[in-house]
């Protein structure tokens, strides 16, 4: 017997090595089955996700064809799968997750309801909503009528039955709705907020109705229902005032609201509140769904404090949770079920009335309301979506009876009938073309000083109009901001008196910005106009960021360059802008356009540490290119790093409307030499637009007492160079790498026209005017040119190999800075010359390896220094009009 009892338990412990089957489902310990199931259900969802995330269209359609497939319309009918892997006795496991995690998501939903946006057009989004309320409801009670007497047990009270048809037809899927308007950039226009407004009353509703069905469906009796009500009804009250009261003081007095992010604390304090909610809502026969809902009302939204808390629970929801309640949905559908033209019949008529009665509704409400017919129909087709609110109302009706199979596979296939159509019917109606941008209503000190002085504008000289003045300046990472500060402290060249505060209109707020004292200082004075960059993505915090424009003067990147601004009499405006990394590009030219910015500053700096360590391994594994900081790369790690970001600078360039400024920061003057710190400057000139550009650009620099300058300009020695279009393309660039030389539409360049006689005549006499003029002055110059050309030096010098020359003397140069010093090499990014031949011997002379797309960025003279593994910052300068 004691033999025996111990030959048992060592079965048990050894597990899948003594034969178990992991998949079996055993009651004490469900956790390997239930792991099984979760691993199956995210592949599959996320690898069909991938495909609809083609054509746009929402997670929720792949979680419920993911169930749909998992279930016993497809992979059910292999045998033994459901069985095996969804066995009915390990199906409560599974389904207390998923109610856990919806609740949680009801959390974010109530979380994402700001009804701050309800006063954007109020007349037009209560309109839309009554009527996108009022006539699906009828219509969906009436067809109601007919699938109840068609598919539904005469035991189901008909009331029920349609007060619940009712809710599935009229309801709107506010966290889809959400979704869909910030995937096709419309949640800052007009037709965005209007439905956005509009959405959150029709939720609120339907969600009530659904409460109310609920409470009905549950109760014994109608007392106990009125009982139900009443208590319901008590409950919503305490929460959203004394509730939502005691939650924010909380928050203030544990510094969380004003942090903008919830102490630990506080996260207890949330969880606990909401599983509070939803076991008191459970209790007294609401669905627990419901509490999770109300606890996202009590969330304050100052202060970016709602969105930390998004972030800090959404990725679990939302790549678990939602998945397997979404999935549960699919596995309770049985298209084998609707197998009678009778049934088919009914879904398109279920799709019919439900499409319409939104459509037309809200659609023609929108356009009496004053909208065009384009944004009218946009309205009308956004505000028919269905998707995850839908599915919840089905589920909910399943478990409480009203529905059977049949009809709730039904409901189900409508459901994702209408989300599907959606996004192609709001892009149809509304496309970008047409978008009538609400914005941030940002007043520009440029704009003020303009109004205050017309001749502001007015050119004095030709000197002076090649002074740049206003500039857009990028900003994704903190990191990025010793960069911008350094070339903003260059830009100052004059001291005036510190600005006065000027009023900066944004979302109805009054931030301070920075406005000079006089018009005629402020033509001098230096205006950045920061677009804060911040990616958007399928999270709801990045919905929430889109939507919450205070957000922009609460960031802390943008504060500390108000602060550096004032601080140094540089006027400062700012604008924010939430959207797809592969939009960046995009946004970056419209800004610039939008305020006539002069020039594009892309900012990359790179930290300390990170120097210190590339010079300790400098003589081993060579330089690293100035990109694969952003990814804590080695060249000896791989070179991934090295091409994600010189591909969005590309872009940058490709699509610039007006001049653009590379910075490639290596540090900062630490150690200040005596009499003040010095800046050196060198700008290695061969010629081109890009060139001078660096050249005009350097002598504004100059102007600036404590910088000096030096300018090479490098011929090459015996022949002309060799004129190719085409760019080196392909993985790394080194001493056994072949260049493969192509375009691709992936990987766009700027691309230059091509060379003949009389364009490269007249870029060579462009070179040469531009050199004459400021190396050996026969004219009057302005005060400030004078002034920034007694700190500069003009030589000239032959070369054979010119990319050799040019590294040669940057070192030469770099080794003549002071400890802590720094040197900024200038130089144009023009490729009109293709020097590939000659870089190529470089790099395989230095035994690096660099990213073709870095040559592809910073041009051959930038990818010629970074290869040398120089330690000098770049500025790399590409021109608008880059036709010479």
């Amino acid at each position: 017997m004691r033999e025996t009892m111990i030959s048992r338990a060592a079965v048990e412990q050894g597990g899948v090595l003594s034969g178990f089957n992991p998949a079996t489902f055993d009651a004490s310990d469900p956790i390997k089955l239930w792991v099984i199931q979760v691993v199956i259900i995210i592949t599959t969802t996320q690898l069909l996700s991938l495909g609809l995330a083609r054509i746009r269209q929402p997670r929720v359609i792949a979680e419920v064809l993911g169930g749909v497939l998992l279930g016993p319309s497809v992979a059910g009918q292999i045998p033994g799968f459901t069985n095996a892997i969804f066995p009915a006795a390990g199906m409560p496991m599974l389904t207390l997750t998923s109610t856990i995690g919806l609740v949680l998501f009801l959390f974010l939903v109530g979380l994402e309801i700001d009804v701050r946006i309800i006063k954007r057009n109020i007349r037009a989004s209560v309109a839309i909503s009554v009527a996108g309320l009022i006539i699906p409801l009828g219509l969906g009670a009436a067809l109601g009528l007919g699938v109840y007497r068609q598919f539904i047990d005469p035991g189901v009270n008909l009331g029920f039955f349609l007060l619940f048809s009712a809710v599935a037809i009229g309801i709107t899927a506010f966290p889809v709705l959400c979704r869909i308007l910030t995937e096709l950039k419309l949640l800052d226009t007009t037709v965005g907020v209007v439905t956005l407004a509009a959405g959150i009353g029709n939720d609120v509703v339907g969600w009530t109705l659904l409460a109310l069905t609920v409470a009905l469906v549950n109760a014994s009796s109608g007392l106990t229902a009125l009982y139900v009500l009443l208590t319901s009804a008590g409950f919503v009250i305490f929460l959203l005032y004394p509730g939502r009261l005691a939650y924010a003081w909380l928050a203030k007095r544990t510094g969380s609201l004003e942090a903008g992010s919830p102490t630990l604390f506080m996260m207890t304090v949330t969880l606990l509140t909401i599983f509070l909610c939803a076991f008191f809502t459970d209790i007294i026969g609401v669905h627990p769904i419901f509490g999770g809902f109300l606890a996202g009302l009590l969330i304050p939204h100052e202060n970016g404090y709602a969105i930390s808390l998004v972030e800090k629970l959404e990725d679990l929801v939302s790549i678990v949770f939602l998945p397997i309640y979404f999935t549960l949905s699919g596995l309770k559908t049985n298209l084998g079920l609707l197998n009678t033209g009778i049934t088919w019949a009914y879904i398109a008529l279920i799709c019919l009335v439900a499409f319409t009665s939104k459509f037309f509704a809200c659609s023609i409400t929108a356009y009496a309301s004053g909208f065009k017919w384009r944004e009218a129909g946009a309205i009308g087709a956004l505000m028919s979506c269905k998707g995850l609110v839908e599915l919840i109302v089905l589920n909910i009706g399943l478990e409480a009876n009203i529905l059977d199979p049949r009809t709730f596979s039904m409901f189900v296939l409508h459901a994702l009938v209408l989300t599907f159509i959606t996004t192609p019917l709001t892009i149809l109606f509304y496309p970008v073309k047409y978008h009538t941008h609400e914005g941030l209503i940002i007043a520009k000190q440029g704009d003020l000083d303009r109004e205050s002085d017309p001749a502001s504008d007015r050119q004095s000289t030709s000197d002076d109009s090649e002074v740049k003045t206003k500039f857009s300046v990028v900003l994704e990472k903190i990191e990025q901001l010793p960069a911008v500060m350094t070339l903003a402290q260059l830009l100052q060249s004059h001291s005036n008196s510190p600005p006065s505060y000027a009023s900066t209109l944004v979302d109805g707020r009054n931030p301070p910005a920075f406005r000079s004292p006089s018009p005629s200082t402020s033509r001098s004075r230096i205006n950045l106009d920061v677009l804060r960059l911040i990616e958007l993505t399928s999270r709801a915090s990045a919905m929430l960021k889109s939507q919450n424009s205070v957000l922009l003067h609460n960031d802390p990147i943008v504060s500390i360059l108000r602060t550096f601004g004032f601080l140094n009499h540089i006027l400062v405006s700012a604008a924010l802008s939430v959207v797809g990394y592969d939009d960046f590009p995009a946004a970056i030219a419209r800004h610039a356009s939008e305020f006539g910015s002069q020039m594009i500053i892309l900012p990359w700096s790179r930290g300390a540490t990170v120097l210190e360590e590339e010079e300790e391994t400098k003589p081993t594994s060579g330089a690293r290119g100035p990109f694969d900081g952003l990814f804590h790369r080695t060249a000896s790690q791989g070179q991934t790093g090295a091409v994600v970001y010189p591909d969005f600078i590309r872009q940058v360039f490709l699509r610039s409307p007006t001049d653009v400024a590379l910075f490639v920061d290596r540090g900062l003057n630490t150690q200040p030499s005596e009499g003040g710190a010095v800046q050196q400057l060198f700008l290695p000139f061969i010629g081109g637009i890009d060139d001078r550009l660096a050249l005009t650009f350097l002598v504004q620099l100059c102007m600036k007492s404590g910088v000096r300058a030096k300018v090479v300009w490098i011929r090459k020695l015996g022949g002309v160079e060799e004129e190719k279009p085409v760019e080196a393309d392909g993985g790394l660039l080194g001493p056994t790498a072949a260049i493969v030389q192509h375009l691709t539409t992936l990987n766009a360049d700027t691309v230059y026209s091509p060379q003949t006689t009389e364009t490269r005549l007249a870029s060579d006499t462009a070179d040469n005017l531009l050199w004459d003029r400021l190396a050996v002055p026969a004219r009057p110059m302005s005060s400030s040119t004078v002034s920034a050309r007694s700190r500069m030096t003009f030589t000239k010098e032959e070369s054979a190999q010119p990319l050799h020359k040019i590294v040669e003397l940057v070192d030469q140069e770099s080794s003549k800075q002071p400890l802590g010093s720094s040197l900024i090499v200038m130089l144009g990014r023009s490729r009109r010359v293709s020097r590939a031949t000659e870089l190529q011997k470089l790099i395989t002379s230095k035994g690096n390896y660099i990213g073709a797309s870095v040559s592809k960025a910073v041009g051959d003279v930038g990818a010629a220094l970074i290869a040398s593994g120089t330690t000098a910052s770049l500025l790399v300068f590409q021109a608008a009009d880059s036709t010479n």
